[in-house]
């Protein structure tokens, strides 16, 4: 019953990611088309864009490997539910790190793009960068120490492994909304 639920699951999850993908690239497409025409008013026009953004993409996929974990681990009851915290923290980290990293990157570039950048700034932002970074590296390694405390060895080789494959998966499935795009856009 459990797994034709898990099953169920990843079938309804993966075909939102596409449909997600798929609607957040269309709203980019409206958002670009609309940038020429003058925004529409009047009662009940809002002008907002119902376009996911990569976040909400992200946590449905991270739901996704939530799901395929306690499958491909081979994971009991009782694991699956000391796993599904400590896993979840890893993701949090993972995604606090990216969106701070992606911050101080995105400051950078704006200082840089300034004729004559102020370098005590510019050293500020690489110290702050070396600093997430480094603590990013310390992070991950207490929530990996977390899980490992869930699994054996073997369930915890089968982890990094999943990983890899989930980000894989990842990427196959935006290359293919983007390609669906493509084509509507054609027709």
């Amino acid at each position: 019953m459990m797994k034709r639920l898990a099953i169920l699951s990843v079938a309804v999850i993966a075909v939102n990611i596409i449909s997600v993908a798929s609607l957040g690239a269309q709203g980019a497409q409206q958002r670009r088309g609309r940038q020429a025409q003058p925004a529409p008013s009047g009662p009940g026009v809002n002008g907002d864009d119902p376009a996911v953004t990569p976040n909400e993409i992200q946590r449905m996929f991270d739901a996704y490997a939530l799901v395929q974990a306690q499958d491909q681990l081979h994971l009991n009851d009782d694991q699956y539910a000391r796993f599904l915290v400590r896993f979840k923290s890893l993701q949090e980290v993972r995604r606090r790190a990216l969106q701070e990293h992606t911050r101080l990157i995105g400051e950078l570039r704006r200082l840089l793009m300034q004729g004559q950048p102020d370098e005590t700034q510019l050293k500020e932002r690489m110290q702050e960068l070396q600093d997430v970074d480094s603590r990013t590296v310390a992070d991950v390694k207490k929530a990996y120490d977390g899980l490992d405390q869930v699994l054996d060895v073997k369930q915890q080789a089968h982890l990094r492994v999943f990983e890899e494959q989930m980000e894989r998966r990842k990427i196959e499935l935006i290359t293919r909304a983007r390609q669906a795009n493509r084509l509507k856009q054609q027709q």
